[in-house]
């Protein structure tokens, strides 16, 4: 049997995932988690050969999870499964450790056979995932530690400073040192640079106000 475990925040997604994977006779769903804290505390007590893993994350980014999880269980196979499309969130999460990454549009079937290649050792990319790989030059974000990059995946889509913090548990004061360094080490003095660097590497789309 392949154990899994599935990690999201959201329940009803958790549920609809569970009837998929619970209908395979080789698959065994030993659990679920909403936050980092729950998947490494899951991780930990079932022992799972596959973790399936959202992104995003309440108060937190499933970047984190992936990492603290396999400092737990190193020989965890873990498999995103996430609504962003963008060469940024790929290379950050096999950065991570992820040994595959699908969309969430990707058929049932897609992610069926995407378990079951994890688990036989081989890296797994959805089809509408495999011409987002990053080009020569657009590795900027690459360098950047998951939770600057949860910041600055927010930060980009809109939030204030106040809303990064409440949503991160930090203070505005730490959220504004992060900012410093996340800048420094993509050489962006404004958020203008900031904003186009995002949309170049698939973090947000390009708009009214940022030229390719």
């Amino acid at each position: 049997m392949i154990r899994i475990v599935l990690v999201d925040d959201h329940a009803i997604v958790r549920s609809g995932y569970r009837r998929l994977l619970s209908a395979e006779p080789d698959f065994d769903v030993a659990g679920e988690a909403a936050t980092v804290q729950e998947a490494n505390a899951l991780v930990q007590r079932v022992r799972p050969k596959v973790a399936i893993v959202d992104l995003s994350l309440k108060g937190s980014s499933g970047l984190e999870a992936i990492a603290g999880m396999l400092a737990r269980l190193p020989a965890l196979r873990v498999l995103v499964l996430s609504m962003h499309d963008g060469a940024g969130h790929l290379a950050q999460a096999f950065k991570a450790g992820a040994h595959g990454y699908l969309t969430k549009s990707s058929e049932p079937e897609e992610v069926i056979d995407a378990i079951r290649a994890v688990v036989q050792g081989r890296r797994v990319l959805s089809r509408d995932m495999r011409d987002a790989m990053p080009a020569d030059g657009d590795e900027a974000l690459h360098d950047l530690k998951p939770r600057e990059f949860e910041l600055l995946r927010l930060l980009v889509h809109g939030e204030s400073v106040q809303d990064i913090a409440t949503v991160m548990h930090l203070s505005p004061k730490t959220v504004l040192n992060y900012l410093t360094a996340i800048r420094q080490k993509l050489n962006a003095d404004n958020d203008f640079k900031l904003m186009h660097l995002a949309a170049r590497c698939g973090l947000v789309e390009f708009g009214a106000g940022v030229a390719a």
